[in-house]
């Protein structure tokens, strides 16, 4: 099993990932001198936050007391951090105790109110679930699993976004937009890792990725943090082929980790067509399984 240390990573190689995506011109300095790494150097950093350069090196090196908030925000400006990142820099700089960490990994149930299965199911045409930070899908409508997976008949493990995008040989013929998927469902966990550094099964399941996929491996090493939101979504589907769809997130009231995810298309449009189309194939399968078959009483007669 990884180590959660491996997991999460440190606030040092957060900072060492972000300064090297930043350059001098970016950050308002003058590019002067030969650089032996991209971005910026750790006195650049410092003189940017206004910290002693030995106390900025102490930080990267996790020998550093807590920085203070102040110290976080002005680190988050001049690595041109954005709201998630910035989230994760504090997740890293204010790590919670192993035994308090370990004990909120096994109290994070992901069982779901009975009403919330229901109101995914009861979305009619727009593909929707609910998953949690770690991509596991924990409830669905029919629309999704048309879509998306056959989540009614895959076991609940296999039940995992980030396995299927990585570890599913099918995954870049039905997501079209493939490595942005893969990108943003790595800096997913990223911000799962953050927060729940000793969750047993995120730690299994990045384990699993980093031996399963040398993508992963690499995408895991840049440190890239994503928080789902909304945007766009490109599918392909071998009954109505190719469809562009949009997709909004909602937490979920009473579950920090657990989104709602629904997929909608433009009124109109050739993914609408699409979809009411895979709805419509996928009711009359449904319905030709379910059909009961009639058998002739005695005595009857065939006309």
């Amino acid at each position: 099993m990884a180590d959660p240390i491996m997991i999460a990573g440190s606030l040092g190689d957060y900072l060492r990932a972000r300064r090297a995506l930043v350059s001098p011109a970016d950050a308002g300095l003058p590019a002067t001198g030969r650089r032996r790494v991209p971005g910026l150097r750790r006195e650049e950093v410092a003189e940017l936050v206004g910290l002693s350069t030995d106390y900025y090196v102490r930080l990267e090196q996790g020998r550093a007391d807590r920085p203070s908030d102040a110290v976080l925000d002005a680190l988050g400006r001049a690595l041109r951090l954005g709201p998630a990142e910035r989230a994760h820099l504090y997740d890293l700089a204010r790590p919670p105790r192993r035994a308090a960490a370990r004990a909120a990994a096994g109290g994070r149930a992901d069982g779901l109110r009975s009403t919330l299965r229901q109101v995914v199911e009861a979305v009619p045409t727009a593909p929707a679930m609910i998953m949690n930070d770690r991509n596991d899908v924990l409830a669905w409508n029919r629309p999704a699993a048309a879509l998306i997976a056959d989540f009614p008949n895959l076991p609940p493990r296999e039940r995992n976004m980030a396995r299927r995008i990585f570890l599913d040989p099918d995954a870049r013929e039905i997501h079209l937009d493939w490595n942005e998927a893969a990108r943003t469902t790595v800096g997913i966990l990223r911000m799962a890792a953050g927060r729940h550094p000793h969750d047993p099964e995120l730690v299994r399941l990045v384990g699993e990725l980093s031996l399963g996929s040398e993508t992963f491996r690499k995408l895991w090493a840049t440190h890239h943090v994503h928080e789902k939101t909304h945007g766009p979504k490109r599918f392909r589907h071998p009954a109505v082929g190719e469809l562009t769809l949009g997709y909004e997130s909602f937490q979920v009231p009473g579950a920090a980790h657990h989104l709602l995810v629904i997929y909608t298309a433009p009124p109109g449009s050739p993914a609408e067509e699409a979809l009411n189309l895979l709805g419509s194939l996928t009711a009359s399968r449904t319905a030709s399984r379910t059909a009961p078959v009639i058998t002739p009483r005695a005595g009857s007669t065939a006309s």
